[in-house]
């Protein structure tokens, strides 16, 4: 990269910062509409994941059960499949002519909704059985020993494994705040309706408007980086 080039990167990046700064400051309606719907979708979206996968991992990580290899390998491949997959396949589903199409949920944030837990789910659960997993043999058998019910021992394995429990929800969070590909071919990225931080970024790097398109990408690093260090705060008090 010859100095020209990288003297207008550069100044490309500081009147981002400055844009982003501008935006937050002004209250700009527009942007904080933006903020709102991608919070709102990863957050439910999280929450979703969290409630089904937490207790599901447990469940596997706890079982013994012939059909755990199967079920562990099918959470793994779930953890690497591609948004865009994702995307595609949850589109295929609520599309007019899906199984669902009569919910109308195309180019809705239920639907980006969806398609965020489906990434997110498996991350959770195959963290949380992983966590669960990690947990010391000798404690079941002492809290077995102790005559608890089947439902204290889980609950006791899980608190002692609350530490990667919440290791997992941060990267099920991690995992879908900065989503683009499957929120853009179930949601259409449509002004005012579905429009996220990720996909307002594309829209604005295709139209040549980067000042823009850095503004908003410094704008999700730092909602992304909040988040995770609260979560993180989270963990240290678990382990406390």
């Amino acid at each position: 990269m010859t100095c020209p080039e990288l003297e207008q990167s550069m100044d490309e990046i500081i009147t981002g910062f400055l844009q982003a700064i501008q935006l937050i400051v002004s209250f700009d309606p527009e942007l904080y509409e933006i903020i709102s719907l991608s919070l709102r979708v990863s957050g439910t979206a999280l929450a979703i994941s969290v409630v089904v996968g937490v207790p599901i991992g447990a469940a596997l990580g706890l079982s013994r059960v012939r059909a755990r290899g199967f079920i562990t390998a099918l959470l793994y491949t779930g953890m690497g499949l591609p948004p865009v997959v994702v995307g595609l396949f949850v589109y295929l589903m609520v599309s007019r002519s899906g199984p669902f199409g009569v919910l109308g949920w195309l180019f809705t944030p239920s639907a980006m909704i969806a398609a965020e837990v489906i990434i997110a789910f498996p991350v959770v659960a195959g963290l949380t059985m992983t966590a669960v997993q990690g947990t010391d043999p000798a404690l079941r058998v002492q809290v077995r020993s102790l005559g608890a019910t089947r439902w204290q021992e889980s609950w006791t394995i899980l608190r002692e494994a609350r530490i990667g429990v919440v290791a997992a929800i941060v990267a099920g969070f991690g995992s879908i705040i900065s989503e683009v590909g499957a929120v853009m071919l179930v949601g259409g990225n449509i002004d005012g309706k579905t429009r996220t931080l990720t996909t307002a970024i594309v829209l604005n790097t295709r139209t040549g408007d980067f000042a823009s398109a850095m503004a908003l990408g410094i704008i999700l690093l730092a909602l992304a980086f909040m988040a995770n260090v609260a979560m993180l705060q989270l963990q240290r008090r678990a382990g406390d």
